[in-house]
């Protein structure tokens, strides 16, 4: 694969992640830019924004490239949406929940494909950073990703520029940055400088080493079958109480955070160890955002508790209990 564009500088190079908040301290609804966790496969580039540009280019009628300055021109539009990191890009068993959820800005990519004139054998979005180099062992000439052009046409998937109405830091991903509502983060391209339509997926690392989870052969019948890791299932995070807390003999507030790109219908707790289950209340879902579930519970003996919650999604998928990306977030509280 062969860099489309100039090398830039990456400072700090290799690398770089940054996780400011755990679980028990995402207390807002929309998480600030500088509590945002970072994650950069292959470091920082160094851009001018002045002088940046996006392409567009592959099954499109009319090829095209547009500065930053022109990007601002366009109608604006706004999503609020949760963010999360999808975790080691091999490991499909382990749980991180670096989550977040913010207000983008920036501008419609399905308008900005439309105007570019979509060939009929557009299936794939291909999306290129300028960050190169080393990950894992394995060299990269650019960070590229891929989406289902089905995906991006629904609605939603900005060129965004802004995040909580502020400038996007470069950090990141500014000045531009592709995002695409209910997928994990490593599909929202950081730095983000040609979009490419194809009529197959991308053949990088990043989509042919990485970030591709096993299927059971009890699914596909085949032993080696994979699917991309896209759309985030169904997920919670307890907020309240937070690990470890000393809570007294009374009624307790339990609340989190729950998630799903097809949106939750449902969350369940436990105070048991997963030994019985309640279902919580659960408030509607705004745009792509994440939704606050809440229930009380009065303890009904002073010692060692184990809480639990589970999410439901609209599809009827409910989050596994362990060895998953979405495995059940779990924490222990003592009762006094």
């Amino acid at each position: 694969m062969t860099r489309p564009f100039p090398p830039v500088i990456l400072d700090p190079a290799g690398l770089q992640r940054r996780i400011p908040l755990a679980p028990h301290q995402l207390l807002d609804r929309i998480t600030p830019q500088r509590d945002l966790f970072l994650l950069a496969h292959l470091g920082i580039p160094r851009i001018d924004p002045a002088s940046w540009q996006i392409t567009i280019d592959g099954l499109v009628e009319r090829p095209s490239t547009l500065s930053l300055a022109a990007l601002h021109r366009l109608p604006k539009q706004t999503v609020e949406s949760f963010h999360e990191c999808a975790g080691y890009p091999r490991r499909p068993d382990i749980t991180t929940r670096r989550i977040a959820n913010v207000v983008w800005g920036g501008v419609d990519l399905a308008a900005v494909l439309r105007a570019a004139g979509i060939n009929d054998d557009a299936r794939y979005l291909w999306a290129y950073g300028v960050d190169h180099g080393t990950y894992d062992g394995t060299q990269a000439d650019c960070y590229l990703k891929d989406a289902p052009l089905t995906r991006i046409l629904e609605g939603g998937a900005l060129l965004a520029y802004e995040i909580n109405g502020e400038p996007l830091a470069l950090e990141h991903g500014g000045p531009l940055r592709l995002i695409i509502p209910g997928y994990y983060g490593t599909n929202a391209v950081k730095w983000l400088s040609r979009l490419e339509l194809a009529d197959r997926r991308a053949s990088g690392p990043f989509t042919t080493i990485f970030y591709n989870d096993p299927i059971p052969k009890a699914e596909t019948g085949a032993a080696d079958a994979s699917r991309p890791v896209w759309e985030v299932p169904a997920e919670s995070a307890i907020v309240a109480p937070a690990p470890d807390s000393i809570l007294r003999l009374e009624e307790i507030d339990i609340w989190g955070w729950a998630w799903a790109a097809a949106g939750v219908v449902g969350v369940e707790v436990s105070t048991d160890g997963g030994a019985s289950w309640r279902e919580a209340t659960v408030e509607p879902r705004a745009e792509w955002s994440w939704q606050r579930f809440r229930i009380s519970w009065e303890p009904e003996s002073v010692g060692r508790f184990m809480i639990m919650a589970r999410a439901t999604d609209a599809r009827g998928h409910v989050q596994p209990a362990r060895d998953a990306r979405n495995a059940i977030h779990a924490v222990a509280v003592e009762v006094r």
